[in-house]
């Protein structure tokens, strides 16, 4: 099996799916929420009756995609909630959680370049891209959609490993900080964790498991809570990612360089 083979010196700020992209910022004036009409009923047929349909014919047919104990997501009815995932992929990555939790609507937190692309941005926000914001100001209206978003009962899904590293068969180290919405908002917690199984003259296919949910714990601080989560969902992770049996691109630390 021909392999690509990435070597890497930064778990948490390397990127091997970067584009030339012109970045745009996400300031105050950004509009996360959309109450005109025209607006969301166009969102609704690209949402709902284009994307994913395509997106997930495209994931069997290519990947084979299926979902392991997605039964858990119903022990939770009566609000939103938050589900944390390892970033593997760069464009099945953006349907994933909206198909793993379907029916329920699905916000991609992203990098603001993801709605940067021609044409194609204004697509991501239709879908569910929810920039992170480049400017202090606008944290206060990202974090009142987020919370608007969960009383409405919709998933926020979150990448905390951030950068792409197509098909790596383990999970990287990632921060905190992302865990802090769900301990603000004391608001369930979910993994959906990729893992990859070896096919003959195809791709790996792809399994997904989803556990939880996790819930923050109230007696600790916001700090220590969220890091208490953290370690929760990553520990979660590295169980599932022992499923993976085959490394379709193989990742190498570059030691002579650091």
């Amino acid at each position: 099996m021909k392999r690509n083979i990435f070597y890497y010196k930064d778990e948490l700020n390397d990127d091997f799916a970067l584009e030339n992209i012109k970045p745009i910022d996400i300031n105050s004036d950004y509009k996360y929420i959309h109450e005109n009409i025209l607006w969301r009923i166009s969102s609704f047929v690209i949402y709902r009756l284009i994307a994913l349909p395509i997106a997930f014919i495209y994931s069997k047919l290519i990947f084979g995609l299926k979902f392991e104990n997605k039964e858990v997501l119903k022990k939770i009815k009566d609000t939103g909630y938050f589900i944390y995932g390892n970033h593997t992929q760069k464009v099945i990555d953006t349907f994933l959680p909206t198909l793993g939790n379907f029916p329920k609507k699905c916000y991609i937190v992203a990098h603001p370049d993801n709605i940067a692309i021609p044409i194609l941005g204004t697509f991501n926000k239709m879908m569910g891209g929810f920039p992170i914001p480049t400017d202090i100001k606008a944290m206060k209206n990202f974090l009142d959609a987020m919370e608007y978003f969960i009383t409405k009962k919709s998933v926020i899904s979150i990448y905390p490993e951030a950068h792409v590293w197509p098909y790596y068969s383990k999970i990287r180290n990632f921060k905190s900080t992302s865990f802090k919405y769900p301990v603000k908002l004391n608001k369930p917690v979910f993994v959906f964790t990729t893992t990859y199984k070896k096919r003959k003259y195809r791709r790996p296919k792809i399994i997904v498991y989803i556990d939880g949910p996790f819930y923050p714990d109230k007696k600790l601080n916001l700090k220590k809570a969220q890091e208490k989560l953290r370690n929760k969902v990553y520990d979660t992770m590295c169980f599932r990612a022992k499923n993976t049996d085959v490394e379709y691109y193989k990742y190498i630390k570059d030691e002579l360089n650091d």
